[in-house]
């Protein structure tokens, strides 16, 4: 072979090299959805047990109000050298009723995802700012005796 085609090959792969290193990771997190299974929870047929025998025990349960299992899934996205990002998200509620029979399984997608943008790199608190100064010396004197303090 000569020269220059080893030159390009090299280029050809270094250029497929660096063409893989910037596709997308797919990355699946939470419950790993089967919608055979998912779909063969019916509601007046089956209850707590046959649910977590069919799906697994849930994401999540609610704590209060009605007995409701989550069943969480998300498929994160991410280049290298970057923040991952939702692809595609569902969440599976399985409502019970007293008697621990299912009521309905309901599954919502990416239209239920709520987004938040944080206000800056702190959490806004009430009350007053205070510099380290005074957090570190704001208590000297304030500290009394017991058995002497004000209205004593």
């Amino acid at each position: 072979m000569n020269r220059s085609k080893i030159l390009g090959l090299a280029v050809v792969g270094a250029a497929a090299i660096a063409a893989t290193g910037c596709s997308a990771i797919r990355e699946p997190r939470g419950y790993i959805v089967d919608a055979t299974l998912v779909q063969s929870v019916q509601p007046g047929i089956d209850n707590e047990q046959s649910v977590a025998g069919t799906l697994g025990r849930p994401t999540f349960e609610s704590q209060y109000g009605q007995k409701t299992w989550y069943y969480v899934s998300s498929t994160t996205g991410r280049k290298p050298f970057v923040r991952p990002r939702i692809r595609e998200h569902s969440v599976l509620a399985v409502k019970f009723d007293e008697a621990g029979n299912v009521v309905s399984a309901d599954r919502t997608g990416m239209d239920q995802v709520a987004f938040l943008s944080p206000d800056g790199d702190a959490t806004p608190t009430l009350g007053r700012e205070r510099s380290f100064l005074e957090d570190l010396f704001g208590n000297i004197g304030a500290v009394t005796q017991p058995g002497v303090g004000p209205g004593q």
